[in-house]
């Protein structure tokens, strides 16, 4: 199973618009960072884990051409509005792309995404072609058996995936006791740590997410959905043994 990570910033990306600090101008490629997404493959199966605003991006430049299923994590338009995109990717391969979430999740979508949902509206330029299900506990997607992990994003609920070996946790602000469970002694982590500091009301710290690594004990973890006080050279030597810092680009194997 091959993991790419597509994007690891957060909701605004780094650079952000207008920013001088030191992390907004370095020239360091680790630094630079489009919006929260992870495509895992095997078997010919390409999975992808939410939809960035950068998607299009993301494909052209990591070279993506086929998307078969999307796991969603919850409806915030970073995670979501990408959808848009993969229109390209339902007319090529001659069928509705899968969309798993919860419930809220899936409303949301049809919310944002009414257009898709509604009869009557003009093809045009081309419409995306979903078919929406709703996922609570364990299914299988492909050669993947999954396993949902619930979250809690400070204001609302946010859904992990624990994919064969891989957790995948982003946007949690508290993990709940029977997350971290599931989660525990997997392969690899990758979880969620906005900032050193200070605390933030509806994402993880750095030394937040270490303190859930701590619990579930992956043989490997990565810190994803980072923002741009997080400078990765700096950050890379204050982390513990077996937790590193995530990268667009970046793959691994498990």
């Amino acid at each position: 199973m091959n993991v790419t990570f597509l994007g690891t910033g957060t909701s605004t990306g780094v650079p952000v618009i207008g920013c001088d600090c030191k992390v907004c101008k370095s020239s360091n490629p680790r630094n630079k960072r489009l919006r929260q997404s992870a495509l895992v493959s095997q078997d010919n199966y390409s999975l992808l884990i939410d939809a960035s605003i950068d998607l299009r991006e993301q494909c052209l430049k990591f070279n993506v051409k086929k998307i078969d299923a999307i796991l969603l994590t919850h409806s915030h338009a970073d995670h979501i509005l990408g959808l848009d995109e993969t229109r390209v990717f339902s007319y090529l391969q001659k069928k509705a792309i899968k969309l798993f979430g919860s419930r809220n999740t899936l409303q949301g979508i049809r919310r944002s995404l009414w257009y898709c949902f509604e009869e009557g509206v003009p093809v045009g330029g081309g419409l995306p072609c979903f078919e929406l299900i709703e996922v609570d506990g364990k299914f299988k997607v492909g050669p993947f058996e999954i396993t949902t992990l619930d979250g809690d994003h400070g204001f609302q609920k946010v859904t992990g995936y624990k994919i064969n070996n891989l957790c995948y946790m982003t946007d949690y602000k508290y993990v709940p006791q029977k997350t971290i469970d599931i989660a525990k002694h997997c392969e690899v982590l990758a979880i969620n740590a906005l900032r050193e500091s200070p605390s933030h009301p509806t994402h993880l710290t750095t030394g937040e997410a270490i303190s859930v690594i701590r619990q579930i004990q992956p043989r490997k973890s990565f810190l994803i959905h980072i923002g741009h006080s997080v400078d990765y050279d700096e950050i890379s030597k204050k982390l513990p043994d077996g937790v590193e810092l995530a990268y667009d680009g970046l793959q691994i194997n498990l």
